[in-house]
């Protein structure tokens, strides 16, 4: 076999090796698209990982609360005075919510001794989800300092919201479980509505701007820590999600 004939056939084993422009470009879309299915799937997971942690949370939360009751007289503390010593102060801040601070920084001050750590008061998505990327900061992450140390909360805790003298009928300060859900019903409250009882009440949730409110800023209407609704802890010390229409 001659030389020449060795060398044109390594070319055309070369070139037969070779993609075409078509090939690739059929390659990248067939990339592209099994991304565009695959993208969306990995984002629910992640949503639903970050949900089961904040569920997780706020769990720990109530175990706490239910420590706290059984060591005392049975009702919550009455540490107004923590509301205005928050960082900032009370309501840092122009927008939604409006007239009350539900920052629940000074309940991990309380809590603090029937938990290990105050991971417990963080809701994983605030930091890594949509409220991460708008200006929703100050109402969402409260710097507590305890003991010299610092403790960062996001949940929100709407009945624990006001510090006026007398405690508001919907604000639980100083009451009982019972107490409080009788309170809320005198309160009528138009949010909370007139509950059934313990289990019907909230007592922690993540935080969220529905959209129906008109003094919630363009930019953080509809956004919540997780799509389409929020987590709860209730008065009874179960956790649930809630689908929210006002959110996405």
């Amino acid at each position: 076999m001659s030389p020449s004939h060795c060398r044109n056939s390594r070319a055309t084993r070369r070139l037969v090796r070779a993609f075409t422009l078509v090939e690739l470009l059929v390659v990248v879309a067939i990339v592209a698209v099994l991304a565009s299915l695959l993208l969306p799937t990995l984002a629910r997971a992640k949503g639903a990982a970050g949900k089961s942690r904040c569920l997780s949370n706020l769990r720990q939360q109530g175990l706490a609360w239910a420590l706290y009751l059984g060591d005392g007289s049975g009702r919550f503390p009455d540490r107004r005075d923590l509301k205005t010593d928050q960082p900032g102060g009370y309501r840092p801040w122009s927008g939604w919510p409006s007239s009350s601070d539900p920052r629940s920084g000074w309940a991990w001050v309380v809590l603090r001794g029937h938990l290990d750590e105050a991971r417990a008061f963080r809701c994983p998505a605030v930091e890594s989800g949509p409220l991460a990327r708008v200006d929703a900061v100050v109402q969402t992450a409260l710097r507590e300092g305890v003991d010299g140390g610092e403790a960062r909360t996001h949940h929100w805790m709407w009945r624990f919201d006001r510090f006026e003298d007398p405690v508001p009928d919907d604000n639980f300060w100083g009451r009982t479980v019972e107490g409080a859900v009788e309170a809320l019903r005198r309160a009528d409250n138009p949010v909370a509505g007139r509950p059934d009882g313990a289990s019907s009440v909230e007592l922690a949730v993540d935080p969220y701007f529905p959209s129906t409110i008109p003094s919630v800023p363009s930019e953080l209407r509809g956004m919540s820590s997780h799509v389409g609704g929020r987590n709860r802890l209730m008065l009874d010390g179960h956790v649930e999600h809630l689908r929210d229409p006002r959110t996405r």
